[in-house]
Order: C-alpha cells, then sequence, then structure tokens
C-alpha cells in the first residue's frame, strides 16, 4: 500500500486526499454557510431570552450572523476549521496544505476587516466559536452578558 505522505518540492511532507476530486468538490458543496447547527444554537439562546433579531443583514460587512439593531451589537458565529481557531478543531488539514493554509489566511484577514469596520460604524461585536457550542450554560453566559454589557 502506498504512503498518504508525499514530500513536496520544498521538502514538505503533505498528505494525499484519499478522495477523488469530484468526490472531495461534492463533499465541499454540501457544507452550509448559512443557518448551520451552531448558529441556530445561538439564536435559540437569545430567543428564549426575549431577544429579537435579524438575520445576515447584507447592508452591514461580512453579512453578520445574528444582528440586534436595539443595542447595536452583532453576534458572529464562526466554524472553528474555516475562520482558524486555535482549537483542535481549527487546525488545518494535511493534505493540500498549498491551497488550505491560504484560503484560511484569507478568511481570517476577512473576518479581522469586517470586525474593524463593523466596530467602526457603531456596533459591538461578539465572535462565537463552534468549538464553544458545546458548552451551553458557558455559551449562555458569554452571550447574556455581551448583550448586557
Amino acid at each position: 500500500m502506498r504512503s498518504p505522505l508525499i514530500e513536496t518540492p520544498l521538502g514538505l511532507k503533505v498528505m494525499v486526499d484519499t478522495r477523488s476530486p469530484s468526490q472531495r468538490s461534492m463533499i465541499m458543496r454540501s457544507v452550509g454557510t448559512k443557518n448551520t447547527g451552531p448558529e441556530v444554537r445561538v439564536r435559540r439562546i437569545l430567543h428564549r431570552h426575549g431577544y429579537r433579531f435579524a438575520l445576515h443583514r447584507r447592508d452591514l460587512p461580512g453579512s453578520p450572523d445574528v444582528v440586534l439593531p436595539k443595542w447595536s451589537k452583532v453576534v458572529l458565529v464562526h466554524g472553528c476549521f474555516w475562520h482558524g481557531h486555535t482549537c483542535r478543531y481549527g487546525r488545518p488539514p494535511k493534505s493540500r496544505a498549498n491551497y488550505w493554509l491560504p484560503k484560511i489566511a484569507a478568511n481570517k484577514a476577512r473576518d479581522k476587516r469586517n470586525r474593524a469596520e463593523l466596530k467602526k460604524a457603531g456596533w459591538k461585536v461578539l465572535v462565537v466559536w463552534q468549538c464553544e457550542i458545546r458548552h451551553s450554560e458557558k455559551l449562555e453566559d458569554k452571550l447574556l452578558e455581551f448583550l448586557r454589557s
């Protein structure tokens, strides 16, 4: 059996993708950007506490996931992988590093620009990471503290 690692011209060892290009394309197309599980969990908590909000306002930088105009606050729900979080879920894949590392770096730069533009426009911004969704009580405390501050 062939090793899943290959050596690049720069001497780096990278893992070979085990999926065909069409399989990988189908998998990546199925990844949603709106109404994800973590996003829905955040919205349920806010709604349960009486907060009303708008979703994905396209007139704001980055189309924030949850917009609370009455309080001039937005909540961004980031997937750890896609937005390059430092947790174990945010680790970049070993295959196709030459594609993924610049892609995730560009996502992080875009996120930083969007947050800066939102703040400049007078919005307060909270980022909730996908890995934080697992701890419901901590997440609820974080959201409520942000909204009450």
